[in-house]
């Protein structure tokens, strides 16, 4: 008899309520190649409302790398109270922009934190194109959260150190909005960057991490190792290992890259795919914006005792 799967994996989460989701909210954005097209899922009652901005990856599929994907991400953490806007980077294949001649392609790193920004200074506009939106979040209470390419996207507003490929100037595109970080399989430091990754994807040279001092959790894949990017098989752990507390580590045993398959619902180019990997996954990050959200919630406590009393716990934390 199969067993069916399950929301959390034994994470305790409040109960979940509707959700509803628009799209596309579109905000022109001046000197932009195209408007900065996203997708907005909040439950459907309540008010102060916090909010997580979720950048998508540098995938390969036409449509996952967008505001259409990371549905098993979006939904659970709308369904559990937080506000979930998903903007469509420009290094989308849905826009065809990987190949233009444009210095920062193919990964758009600064117009990616940009689009981040562009977010939060309009807010308000968001709010009032989204039905029934208008007047219910909480400013106050933002976080970000990215996976991939998109963690480097959230370690840049966290504070992370970089410096422009083109003439080596240093880039602070810190955000003090954000008061959380999430990021999900993030790349690592510079220093022990692959030949092919610095061809190709020069800016990850200049990854520095000593300045991200905003409090970030830091989700890692126990068989996450691709020497085209590092030949260190702890290089994602970097921006836990590399930069100042306060900090968290999640590393899920037996995951690689796609973390058991958060980009998409049944993607079959998910290495690993695993749907309790992921419950466990979006429930644990869930209890950490709780916590660091609204210091004084047990939620982040109480999720970690649940994970280390599980008979074979799928992954481990460790904080500093």
């Amino acid at each position: 008899m199969s067993t069916p799967f399950t929301e959390a994996a034994g994470i305790p989460v409040g109960d979940p309520t509707p959700v509803t989701t628009f799209s596309p909210v579109v905000l022109p954005v001046p000197g932009r190649p195209v408007d900065l097209r996203i997708k907005v899922s909040a439950p459907a009652t309540g008010g102060d409302l916090p909010v997580i901005l979720l950048s998508h990856g540098h995938g390969p599929s036409n449509f996952v790398s967008s505001l259409h994907g990371y549905g098993p991400l979006a939904d659970f953490w709308a369904a559990h109270g937080f506000v979930v806007i998903q903007p469509t980077h420009l290094d989308s294949t849905t826009l065809g922009l990987r190949e233009a001649y444009d210095p920062e392609a193919p990964v758009y790193w600064r117009s990616r934190a940009e689009d981040m920004r562009h977010i939060l200074d309009h807010l308000d506009r968001i709010e009032a194109a989204v039905p029934g939106l208008k007047g219910r979040l909480d400013h106050s209470r933002i976080a970000a959260a990215g996976h991939s390419m998109g963690g480097h996207t959230v370690g840049l507003l966290c504070g992370q150190g970089v410096a422009d490929p083109a003439d080596g100037t240093p880039v602070d595109l810190s955000d003090a909005r954000v008061r959380a970080g999430v990021l999900l399989a993030p790349p690592g430091g510079g220093e022990d960057l692959a030949a092919f990754a610095s061809e190709h994807l020069s800016v990850l040279k200049t990854t520095d991490f000593a300045s991200m001092t905003t409090p970030a959790l830091v989700i890692v894949g126990e068989n996450d190792h691709n020497p085209a990017f590092s030949d260190r098989k702890d290089w994602h752990t970097d921006a836990y290992h590399l930069s100042p507390g306060p900090k968290s580590l999640l590393t899920l045993f037996g995951a690689e890259h796609g973390l058991g398959g958060v980009a998409m619902y049944d993607g079959a180019e998910t290495t690993d795919e695993n749907p309790e990997r992921v419950a466990a996954l979006r429930a644990l990050v869930w209890a950490y914006l709780r916590t660091t959200l609204y210091p004084g919630d047990s939620a982040w406590a109480d999720a970690t005792d649940a994970l280390n009393a599980m008979p074979e716990p799928l992954g481990a934390v460790e904080s500093k």
